[in-house]
């Protein structure tokens, strides 16, 4: 597979301008992309060729340097082979759908497995799409311009969703505050209440209590909007609510948030 990103790579690396200047608007920051594979002539060809096409890109040995290099990067998307050692594509996934940060961003198997059992167990893993080797690297390129645009469109509507809420869940709060003297020191004592919280629900149940919404709750606590909504829906679940007012209303009652 290497030749075909190699050559696609080569032929546009003096004509880079093209892609950016002309009186275009001033570009946005590009988007990140970590590269993860163990073959290093088609890992330095398709780092060129994405990088030509406007991508700032980082590139690992295996899953191990892939994980550290996820940490600190926290990549836009991570491209990652499946056979690799020490840390194969499917552990490297495992550890990132585990992480608090980078749960929610969008993986792309790069592999040289791709027989129709192999893709089946790359998207039940929770791969987001899955490229067998040999193949185009301008379709590579349309792979990741579309989990890009599809993780873009689940921001914006999560974002449009918190946007039309805030202002009447801010009120609905400042009400049940009020009905309950103010900071809810009337309400029952904690000790009626027994609910295990993990630290992280706690956070986020305080947040909601104050009226933030998961677009907020996620860039406060620097995780991703899906395990926002992941710890939420537990919330829900252990205080027997089934929706954000309800859960705040049984928290400011009980004396679980300040």
């Amino acid at each position: 597979m290497s030749h075909d990103p190699s050559a696609a790579a080569g032929a546009p690396g003096t004509d880079s301008p093209d892609h950016g200047e002309a009186g275009a608007a001033p570009p946005t920051t590009p988007v990140r992309l970590l590269l993860v594979d163990d073959e290093p002539g088609l890992r330095t060809a398709v780092k060129a060729y994405l990088e030509d096409e406007g991508f700032a890109v980082t590139t690992a040995n295996d899953g191990e340097e892939g994980w550290t290099a996820a940490q600190a990067q926290m990549p836009d998307v991570v491209i990652s082979d499946v056979m690799m050692p020490r840390c194969d594509g499917y552990g490297l996934l495992k550890r990132l759908r585990a992480d608090e940060r980078l749960g929610g961003t969008p993986v792309i198997f790069l592999t040289a497995k791709g027989m129709t059992a192999d893709r089946i167990a790359g998207f039940q893993a929770g791969a987001d799409d899955y490229i067998p080797k040999p193949f185009d690297p301008d379709e590579l390129v349309a792979r990741v311009h579309n989990v890009v645009r599809r993780q873009e469109r689940l921001l914006a509507e999560a974002a449009r969703f918190a946007d039309a809420d805030i202002g009447a869940m801010a009120r609905q709060i400042t009400e049940i505050r009020s009905m309950l003297g103010g900071g809810g020191t009337t309400a029952k004592p904690v000790s009626d209440v027994k609910l295990d919280f993990t630290p992280r629900e706690a956070s986020v149940l305080q947040l909601v209590a104050e009226g933030m919404m998961n677009k907020e709750i996620a860039r406060r606590l620097e995780t991703s909007i899906r395990n926002v909504e992941k710890y939420v829906s537990r919330l829900f679940i252990k205080t027997g609510t089934a929706s954000r007012t309800e859960l705040v209303r049984f928290a400011l009652e009980h004396g679980l948030v300040d």
